[in-house]
């Protein structure tokens, strides 16, 4: 039996060369290797790209943000979002799987999965289910105004806790998740 991951879903992404993308992250803020590191920034922005979106820059700010916060779950065992007042104009994805059982470009695309279920529209009216909750990984992924993410790893004797911040965050009530020529095309 394969190994779990909070979200189930499972996804190839494409990788492709980082001087097509934004530049690498050098620092990791203390978890992950760069190697890693860098595979999380490029599995994001494949999707980016295939949207027509500009790829996200690396952030350390966000990146140590994201690493103190992977940190607290790891050690609390306690998995939910931290509070909006704790990163503002951030937005958030978080993942959990078993410890060393999954690559970068695997728990990221657990989150680009969420695409089956997308329908493009102003937020919160954005998913075939009804329920936004379904598809806001994604959707923070893909929001036209981010920019920006910084991402850290951490683990538990059992479990990695992958988190990725973002700025500006997405998930916006009420805007758009993607400009309207780009929606129409997908």
């Amino acid at each position: 039996m394969r190994a779990r991951s909070i979200i189930a879903a499972s996804a190839a992404v494409a990788v492709f060369a980082a001087q097509a993308l934004a530049v690498e992250p050098s620092s990791t803020a203390g978890n992950g290797s760069a190697a890693f590191t860098t595979r999380l920034l490029l599995a994001q922005n494949a999707e980016r790209q295939s949207l027509g979106l500009r790829p996200m820059r690396w952030d350390p700010q966000l990146a140590a943000a994201a690493s103190a916060y992977a940190d607290e779950m790891a050690a609390t065992g306690e998995w939910g979002h931290s509070d909006d007042e704790d990163r503002p104009d951030q937005g958030e994805n978080l993942w959990m799987g078993t410890r060393g059982a999954f690559t970068a470009e695997e728990m990221v695309g657990d989150w680009i999965a969420e695409k089956r279920v997308f329908r493009a529209g102003v937020f919160p009216n954005v998913s075939a289910t009804g329920r936004w909750e379904d598809v806001g990984h994604y959707t923070q992924i893909v929001w036209a105004d981010t920019d920006r993410v910084g991402c850290g790893l951490s683990s538990s004797q059992d479990d990695d806790y992958l988190v990725c911040r973002y700025a500006h965050a997405g998930n916006v009530m009420g805007q758009a998740v993607m400009p309207t020529r780009l929606a129409a095309a997908n």
